[in-house]
C-alpha cells in the first residue's frame, strides 16, 4: 500500500508558501511575487490575502519577522516560512510533481513540456 500523503494545499496557500520560500516578504510583496510568477494568472486580493496570512500564522506555516529595516509603527509586517511551512510547501510540490509524472506517463504532457 502506498504511503499516505498530506492533503493537497489550497492553491493560494501554496502560492504564498512559494513566495516566502527564499526570502521574507510583506503582504504587498507576496501579492506582487505571485502575480509576476504566474504571468498575471493568479491575483491575491488584499482582503483574502491578509485573512489567509492570519490563518497560516495561526496554523504555524508562517511567522512574523522583522523586515529588512528597523520596524516603525505603521510599517509593513513581514513574514517568513516556519519549518512546518517549508515542509508543507515541499510536500505539495512533491504531490504536484507526482501528478505531472502520471500525466507524462499517460501522454497527456510531452517530455519537457509543462
Amino acid at each position: 500500500m502506498p504511503a499516505r500523503r498530506a492533503a493537497a494545499l489550497p492553491p493560494h496557500v501554496f502560492q504564498i508558501l512559494l513566495a516566502l520560500a527564499d526570502r521574507d516578504l510583506h503582504g504587498l510583496g507576496i501579492m506582487h511575487d505571485v502575480h509576476e510568477r504566474s504571468g498575471g494568472g493568479v491575483r491575491l486580493w488584499p482582503g483574502a490575502l491578509y485573512r489567509t496570512l492570519r490563518q497560516m500564522e495561526r496554523s504555524g506555516l508562517i511567522a512574523p519577522t522583522p523586515g529588512p529595516e528597523t520596524p516603525e509603527p505603521g510599517s509593513p509586517r513581514y513574514f517568513r516560512l516556519t519549518t512546518a511551512g517549508r515542509q508543507a510547501c515541499a510536500a505539495e510540490a512533491a504531490r504536484l510533481a507526482d501528478l505531472v509524472a502520471v500525466a507524462r506517463a499517460r501522454r497527456v504532457l510531452g517530455k519537457g513540456r509543462p
